[in-house]
C-alpha cells in the first residue's frame, strides 16, 4: 500500500500549499513504512515535477493534457481516484483548497473512501483506530474524525502543518488514464487572476480593514501595510457590501475562510460570522478604538486606539526596520 498527494498547480507553478501537502504526505508514508506518489494534472514541466522530491514524493504521476489546462472538477476527481488504484494507495492527501474542496468529496464517493476535510495534524493510531484532528463549527472548534474506511481521504488547511524538506529523487512518469466525454462536459475556457496580489488562501499574513475606516478613500494605510509585510489584503463583510472593497477580499464565515500565521484586523470589531473565518490564525493582533470590541477576546495582541493613528505609527516603525 502507499500515500497518494495531489499537487495543484496555477500556470504550470506550485504555491506553497503543495508543498505543505506533500511534506504532510511524506510524515503520513513514513509512519506506516509506505511510499509516496504525486499526481499532477495540467501542464507543468518536469524541473517543477522533480523539485517535488525535495519534499519527499518518490513517484510524480504526469497527467499532461491541453484539455485538463485549467481546473475541471469532475475529470480531476476521476483522473486522481484512477491514480489512487493504480498506485493501491490507501491514503490520498490533498490541500483543503478552493479546488481541493470540490475534488475531496468526489473521489471519496468514487473510491468509496472516508474522508475528513480541514485536518490540521498528523493522523495518530490508537489501538487500531485512525483518528485525525480537524477544524469543526467554521473553525470554532476541533474534533476528532476516526476512519473505519480501507481507503481514506485527507484534505489538510492550508498553514496548519508546514513545509519539511525530505530529500528523495523523484521519477517521474507519464500517466494517461482514460477520460470519459461526461467528465469534460464542462470546460474551463480562460480563468483571469489578480497576479498582482497575495492570493488570500495562500497567505502567511493578511492585513483586513472594517468598517472603522470610514470609507474606502483610507485604505491606503492598509495597502501599505500589508506592502511592508508582503501580506494579502483583506475586508469584513459589511465592508464588501459597501463596495468599498471587491468581494474577492472578504473574509469570514459567508466569504473566504483562512488560516494565515498572522492576521492583523483593523477597525474591525469582530462579530461572530467573521470570527468563523478567521479563528483558525495562528496569531490574531487587533486593531480597534472600541476597548468593548468583541476581536479583543480572541485576540492574541490587542492595541485600543485609533486606527488613523496606530497603523501610521506602525507603518512607520516598520519603514525604520527595513532601513
Amino acid at each position: 500500500m502507499s500515500v497518494l498527494v495531489y499537487v495543484e498547480q496555477v500556470d504550470g507553478k506550485f504555491k506553497k500549499s503543495v508543498f505543505e501537502a506533500v511534506s504532510y504526505a511524506k510524515a503520513i508514508a513514513d509512519k506506516q513504512g509506505s511510499n509516496l506518489t504525486a499526481v499532477s494534472i495540467g501542464n507543468v514541466d518536469e524541473s517543477e515535477l522533480k523539485a517535488l522530491g525535495k519534499y519527499g514524493a518518490s513517484k510524480v504521476l504526469n497527467v499532461s493534457n491541453d484539455q485538463l489546462k485549467n481546473f475541471v472538477n469532475q475529470a480531476y476527481a476521476s483522473i486522481i481516484a484512477e491514480a489512487a488504484k493504480k498506485e493501491s494507495a490507501d491514503i490520498i492527501v490533498l490541500s483543503n483548497s478552493f479546488s481541493g474542496k470540490g475534488l475531496a468529496p468526489r473521489i471519496a464517493v468514487k473510491l468509496k473512501a472516508g474522508l475528513v476535510d480541514g485536518a490540521v495534524e498528523l493522523p495518530q493510531l490508537d489501538g487500531g483506530k485512525f483518528l485525525v484532528k480537524k477544524t469543526a463549527f467554521s473553525g470554532k472548534a476541533f474534533a476528532i474524525t476516526e476512519l473505519t474506511s480501507a481507503v481514506k481521504i485527507i484534505a489538510l488547511n492550508p498553514n496548519a502543518f508546514g513545509v519539511k524538506e525530505s530529500a528523495v529523487e523523484a521519477a517521474v512518469e507519464a500517466f494517461s488514464p482514460e477520460i470519459k466525454a461526461t467528465d469534460l462536459s464542462a470546460i474551463v475556457k480562460e480563468i483571469v487572476r489578480a497576479t498582482n496580489k497575495v492570493s488570500l488562501p495562500d497567505a502567511e499574513i493578511v492585513v483586513s480593514g472594517g468598517r472603522g475606516l470610514k470609507g474606502p478613500e483610507n485604505w491606503g494605510m492598509i495597502e501599505e501595510l500589508a506592502g511592508l509585510l508582503g501580506a494579502a489584503t483583506a475586508c469584513s463583510k459589511p465592508v464588501s457590501d459597501a463596495d468599498w472593497r471587491p468581494h474577492s477580499e472578504h473574509v469570514g464565515q459567508t466569504g473566504i475562510a483562512i488560516s494565515p500565521n498572522l492576521y492583523i484586523a483593523i477597525g474591525i470589531s469582530g462579530a461572530i460570522q467573521h470570527l468563523a473565518g478567521v479563528s483558525s490564525s495562528k496569531v490574531i493582533v487587533v486593531i480597534n478604538k472600541d476597548p468593548e470590541a468583541p476581536f479583543f477576546k480572541v485576540a492574541d495582541y490587542g492595541i485600543v486606539g485609533d486606527a488613523f493613528e496606530v497603523v501610521p505609527k506602525l507603518i512607520e516603525a516598520l519603514k525604520a526596520h527595513k532601513s
